[in-house]
């Protein structure tokens, strides 16, 4: 090879980036940069900090795009190679728009800043110490930071109102770290306690003004430095203006790329493990149920602080299974008899142990839970079975553990796979209606045909404008659902709020039940009357209710609502993405026409002279007739 040729099968990110094949093989990225440490991760956040997103979108339309605004009181261009890697690890892109030195104040304080211009998706107010003690004169005293403290607090304060009332974006704070070269310089501990204790009020009003603002996330520095972080770069802060390391900064980037795939609906829902050396320690097979590894002596110990936090986990609506090669009688008593064993079948969905591949008792699960298999997490010891699941099942997420169990927790929680905005009742109460999801399919089972099954089952829905306590819930499921999605617009609460609130716009929220449960909210149709046309901007539903002629129901009473009160017609949207190639058709199949594309989505239009009845099966326990 000559003349710094690359050779066609290079598939490394410098490979790609060399051979200019790095845009069309974007895909590829997230499984490149998987493993990599923290410090490779910035360098190749360095090469596709080049990389232009429109090149990509050209190659891969369907790639989710965050433009993030960042802006704050120090240098920050040090975070934009580890924002994009971390974004583009999880298959995301990033627009990055970086401010000015110390223009946080104008750039969220001015409503005609080129920030607000930007329209970003994801704001970051990147705070640091200096922003109080550049403030405080010389000599200083406890009661001088105090006095500054509070005034930043409320101009902090201020600039997130401000950003809420003019952007729909998620604005991103953070809490101030301390380090010690300013209680140093205090000689007496009494004013070294004094001020540690000024501090943590204001980072602690800070940490509550997600609670006053919808749009506002404040992360919290602390839990990073007690990593072993280094707050900040001596030489770097004197003569580069970096109020953060840039260590803190790439942990930062880590946080918002697990926020920023919730934002665009890339989220997890369920953990699968694996049983031997993962939950406990030993093999089942060999040392039976009794003699696993799991609360006694060292070992057993970190194997029970593993089961712990996936317990935790579950207990806030992640859908725990297992999926392990062993038999199933065994791994029962085990589960069930363990006198030390801390997750209990109760605590699962489902416990597969068989001798089958991991991938299909993996694809089975996401199958008979209706859903994808990107939604899953699967974690083992064992490298033979990780790479199988990675090769088989692509979509799935992979944790490889190894056999110390000690480092089990902190492997898992790297990536904060679950993490959420905001969790809700509906959340608590997911594992308990899959399962009950689950009996449906047994019941299911014993019927000869659908039709005879879905009459049995007893559907109820109801069919509502959303109430102020259900908007966070409305929200969740335009972040969360992908399948059952025809625009694929993503909302937060505040938009989902402004909706309901608007002259001719109405958000219906869905919630459906039958004789196994309450399914709680499933999903919302969000309607524009303009003209006297009816147009339904966009439709969910919750992959846990499909196949019960729900969508069915709920479009007949929309159309005979429109109908009733005077509207000419009914306009729908779909708008194609990755994953809703399944309701291409629905309005199609409901007696709507082509009308045309807008914007790259495809528009029906439904006359209204022919309104089909809800399917008999389903009883409407409140409809729209009743809300007017």
């Amino acid at each position: 090879m000559t003349g710094g040729a690359v050779p066609a099968d290079d598939v490394t990110l410098a490979g790609l980036h060399r051979s200019g094949r790095l845009a069309a093989s974007y895909p590829r990225v997230p499984g490149l940069l998987a493993d990599l440490p923290d410090d490779e991760l910035t360098r190749a956040g360095h090469l596709l900090a080049r990389l232009d997103p429109d090149e990509v979108l050209r190659h891969h339309p369907s790639t989710p795009v965050l433009t993030v605004a960042v802006t704050g009181h120090s240098t920050l261009g040090p975070l934009v190679p580890p924002l994009t890697a971390e974004l583009a690890r999880h298959g995301m892109l990033a627009r990055p728009r970086l401010s000015d030195f110390d223009g946080y104040v104008f750039d969220l304080g001015d409503p005609g800043s080129a920030l607000y211009a930007a329209g970003p998706d994801l704001v970051l107010c990147v705070l640091d110490p200096d922003i109080v003690f550049d403030e405080v004169p010389v000599p200083w005293t406890v009661a001088d930071v105090e006095r500054t403290l509070d005034a930043k607090v409320a101009l902090v304060r201020g600039l997130a109102a401000a950003c809420h009332r003019r952007t729909d974006a998620t604005l991103v704070l953070n809490t101030l770290p301390l380090p010690r070269r300013f209680t140093a310089q205090l000689v007496d501990h009494r004013s070294r306690a004094r001020l540690g204790a000024a501090w943590r009020a204001a980072n602690a009003r800070l940490l509550t003004l997600g609670e006053e603002f919808p749009s506002v996330v404040t992360l919290d520095l602390d839990p990073l430095l007690a990593e072993g972080i280094a707050a900040e770069d001596p030489r770097l802060g004197r003569y580069a203006g970096m109020g953060l390391s840039p260590a803190l900064l790439a942990r930062y980037a880590r946080e918002i790329g697990h926020l920023a795939r919730h934002l665009t609906g890339r989220g997890k829902k369920a953990l699968v493990c694996d049983l031997d050396g993962t939950l406990w320690g030993g093999v089942l097979g060999d040392d039976g149920p009794d003699g696993v590894e799991v609360g006694e002596g060292p070992r057993g110990a970190a194997f029970t602080a593993f089961q712990k936090v996936v317990r935790q986990l579950g207990s806030q609506g992640v859908l725990l299974a297992v999926v392990s090669k062993n038999d199933p009688g065994p791994v029962d008593e085990a589960l069930r008899e363990h006198p030390r064993m801390t997750l209990r079948p109760a605590d699962l969905v489902r416990v597969a142990a068989s001798w089958r591949p991991k991938p299909d008792g993996i694809a089975e699960l996401a199958r008979d839970l209706n859903l994808g298999a990107d939604s899953f997490v699967f974690v083992d010891d064992s490298a033979y079975e990780c790479g199988l699941v990675r090769h088989a099942l692509p979509e799935v997420t992979v944790v490889r553990l190894d056999e110390e169990p000690a480092l089990h927790v902190d492997r898992l929680l790297r990536d904060g796979w679950f993490d959420t905005r905001e969790l809700n009742a509906e959340d608590r109460a997911r594992p308990a209606r899959y399962r009950e999801e689950l009996g449906r399919q047994s019941f299911l089972d014993s019927f000869d045909s659908i039709a005879d099954y879905l009459s049995e089952l007893g559907v109820w829905v109801r069919l509502a404008p959303v109430t102020e306590a259900e908007i966070p819930r409305a929200a969740q499921l335009t972040l969360r659902t992908n399948q059952f999605h025809t625009a694929v617009r993503r909302l937060q609460p505040a938009q989902v709020s402004a909706l309901a609130a608007g002259p001719g716009t109405r958000v219906l929220g869905i919630s459906s039940g039958d004789r196994f449960g309450d399914n709680g909210m499933v999903g919302l149709i969000v309607t524009r009357a303009e003209g006297g046309v009816l147009r339904i901007d966009n439709f969910v539903l919750s992959c846990r209710v499909f196949s019960r002629g729900i969508e069915t129901a709920c479009l007949a009473a929309v159309l005979a609502d429109a109908r009733a009160t005077g509207a000419g017609a009914v306009e729908a949207v779909y708008r194609p993405g990755p994953r809703n190639a399944g309701v291409r058709d629905l309005y199609p199949d409901h007696g709507f026409v082509p009308a045309g594309e807008e914007d790259g989505a495809l528009l029906f239009r439904h006359d209204l002279a022919d309104v089909a009845a809800p399917p008999p099966h389903i009883r409407f326990v409140e409809s729209l007739e009743e809300t007017h």
